[in-house]
């Protein structure tokens, strides 16, 4: 939520805008530009940007633009453009993606918020976990830009935040329109348009991806059918602007689900093989939108309707040797919600300001299930309920100009949340209520007109997912259980410092701390997200941009965390499973031109260190290291580009876990080993865009 906000109240220096952009500072490094080229440098950006509205250096803006420059395998890869993000999958195409950021394997979701226009992404108590994100239904050309921040300093920002979060922005207008279609390997075709006409006062523009691919799997067809379609109209209205959108989204697929290593090293399977070939899902996801915007006031109101249907088999012949332990969940809600807020300056000093909003939402689940399943036929029930979930929230953030350097950033929060779930199991039945006050600062100082430094303190939180705020009895045993809070508090501490010239170069780094009340925890046999264990989880983030010449860009990001529970359970140890410690990305770009048409060859290489898959961290998976490259020809009204995805056809992991599973002829308790979803292999897609 809160999209406008995060970019006119809170949002971000010029030197974000710089690193995130390298054609933008292309157009500020004027050294000895090549004759003839001065008149074509393209320009990205948005020089408004007001001095004071960023909090943290650890925000960041990226042109839609630059999300486009950058060779992905999948559309939830744009959040890569986050420094320490990596994203991952562990099955089909068509789920979310896997993400982690400062410590956490943040599965689909649970500690990162995402908006889209508005609209918020992460979904309460779903079916297949907390706070699940599934970004496949935005069309990538039709990202205005990628706003983000990291950390618990953010008054507009409530539930699942507390590792920070990321706001897309659609277009409001085209410059031309637009025909995109590629071909790959495995089967991979895509074809997207962008189209815009004006309607009287108004202008509307309407966007279509269609995609397939079957994916390079040794045994299954994962058969992905994507379709997305966009609508939008924007027309001036009163003293502002109004924005209506209505999005489509379908997807069907078959899952690649994680193996065990043990089923490769005896050749039961090769390393694109599976176990079980029999899963997979579809999913949908419709909404219809409102953004007012203007320079007193801003508005928003949506209407969602999505759903989820999942088979998954993750260990095998453990719980059922007889029909196998593959199971169904579902997700079928919708969502409505909205949000105000307004500027207006504060009695303080000239320039301060103060920003105060409100927000709410009501997610009305019909069916959240979990089902035993036989060849992707239901055998039967263990868990169905309905839930209406309702939350109110009321932020207020100021931004004080101490002096000419200094600044001060007081904000708090108030969140509401009541749930009323209607279980099968009539004794899970119930209703529940939480609220609670959340507060933030921050401090900037201008050291020089170069060197700028932050220090940032905040509380965020979570919810918990209404089933376990209401479970009394596990639904399969029978046995009492002890219900989790709904919602569960967060404290961050940060400082970090950005030095930029403005022109060639920018520099970020930050040291970071967050104390969290509980994790979370999926519980399969029950389907639901249960409060775990506190944790703490520390760490230092360094990023580095650097154009070289109008020819020559480059970057490095690396993240390094410490994460630890803060407890002693006996026979447990400290580690938080599934936590990647290292990460890095790095990546270079070369134009033959300096207007960026022609050739350009680019080259990015990520690095993920050995993860975290036990509490005592004693077995240690391998770390992950990927290089894709790519090859653009571009022209003013065309452009040629081929990728080359995992480059050097590595045969990594994408993402390990630990735990026991059953295959067939194996002991009744089963074996506790490594389970692991590989890299793809090498990967080579062709585009032709055409601009009209």
């Amino acid at each position: 939520m809160a999209s406008g906000y995060a970019i006119s109240a809170l949002s971000l220096s010029v030197a974000s805008i710089l690193y995130a952009s390298p054609s933008f500072a292309l157009a500020l490094a004027l050294d000895d530009p090549a004759e003839g080229d001065i008149e074509h440098i393209r320009v990205n950006g948005d020089m408004s940007q007001k001095s004071g509205e960023f909090v943290s250096a650890s925000q960041g803006w990226v042109s839609g633009d630059t999300l486009l420059e950058r060779p992905m395998l999948r559309t939830g890869e744009m959040l890569e453009f986050i420094p320490g993000m990596m994203v991952t999958q562990h099955s089909g195409s068509g789920k979310a993606n896997q993400y982690f950021l400062r410590g956490f394997n943040l599965d689909h979701g649970t500690d990162f918020t995402v908006s889209v226009d508005g609209m918020p992404i992460n979904m309460r108590s779903h079916g297949h976990g907390q706070g699940y994100s599934d970004l496949n239904f935005v069309i990538p050309e039709m990202v205005d830009n990628l706003s983000y921040f990291k950390g618990t300093y953010y008054a507009n920002i409530g539930d699942f935040s507390s590792a920070g979060g990321a706001f897309f922005n659609l277009k409001d207008s085209l410059d031309d329109n637009r025909l995109f279609f590629t071909l790959g390997e495995y089967g991979y075709q895509r074809l997207a348009t962008l189209n815009h006409a004006d309607i009287g006062e108004g202008k509307a523009i309407a966007a279509f991806e269609y995609q397939t691919y079957d994916g390079p799997w040794t045994d299954i067809n994962e058969d992905v059918r994507k379709k997305n379609a966009n609508i939008r109209y924007i027309t001036p209205l009163f003293d502002g602007e109004l924005t209506v959108t209505g999005m489509a989204y379908d997807n069907s697929w078959n899952g690649a689900d994680q193996v065990p290593a043990r089923a490769i090293e005896s050749g039961l399977i090769d390393r694109l093989g599976s176990i079980d070939t029999d899963v997979g899902g579809e999913s949908s996801r419709y909404s219809l939108s409102a953004n007012y915007t203007s320079d007193s006031i801003n508005a928003s109101f949506y209407a969602i309707d999505t759903d989820l249907t999942l088979f998954s088999n993750f260990t095998y012949f453990l719980d059922n040797p007889e029909t196998g332990d593959q199971f169904e969940q579902a997700d079928d809600r919708q969502i409505y919600g909205g949000e105000i807020f307004t500027t207006v300056p504060l009695a303080v000093t000239d320039g301060s300001t103060i920003t105060m909003g409100a927000q709410w939402r009501f997610d009305d689940i019909e069916n959240v299930g979990l089902y035993r399943t036989q060849n992707l036929q239901r055998v039967g029930t263990i868990r169905e309920d309905a839930i209406k979930s309702s939350s109110y929230s009321l932020f207020a953030q100021s931004n004080i100009l101490l002096t000419d350097a200094l600044s001060l950033s007081l904000g708090g929060r108030y969140d509401y949340l009541d749930v009323d779930v209607t279980s099968d199991l009539a004794a899970n039945s119930g209703e529940e209520s939480d609220g609670l006050f959340t507060l933030k600062a921050a401090l900037k100082y201008a050291i020089t007109d170069d060197i700028t430094a932050f220090a940032n303190i905040g509380q965020g939180f979570h919810s918990n997912d209404a089933r376990g705020a209401t479970i009394t009895l596990d639904p399969v045993s029978s046995e009492p259980t002890p219900a989790s809070p709904l919602l569960v508090k967060s404290l961050g501490y940060e400082t970090g410092i950005n030095y930029t010239d403005g022109r060639t170069f920018n520099i970020s780094a930050a040291l970071w701390r967050l104390e969290l009340d509980s994790e979370l925890l999926y519980v399969g046999d029950a389907g639901f997200t249960e409060a775990s264990r506190p944790s703490e989880r520390h760490g230092i983030e360094l990023s580095a941009y650097y154009w070289i010449s109008h020819h020559l860009t480059t970057d490095i990001e690396a993240a390094y965390t410490n994460a630890r529970f803060s407890d002693r359970v006996e026979g447990e140890g400290r580690h938080i499973d599934g936590t990647v410690p290292g990460v890095v990305s790095a990546g270079a770009t070369y134009y033959q031109n300096s207007d960026q048409l022609g050739m350009s060859y680019t080259l990015r290489a990520r690095y993920l260190s050995s993860r975290t898959v036990e509490s005592f961290d004693e077995v240690s998976p391998p770390a992950t290291f990927l290089l894709n490259a790519q090859l653009a020809y571009r022209q003013p009204t065309w452009d040629v580009i081929l990728e080359v995805l995992n480059a050097l056809d590595s045969d990594d992991h994408d993402i390990d876990y630990f735990y026991a599973s059953r295959l067939p002829g194996e002991p009744e308790e089963g074996i506790e080993d490594l389970h692991y979803h590989p890299v793809e292999p090498r990967n080579v897609r062709l585009t032709f865009s055409l601009r009209y």
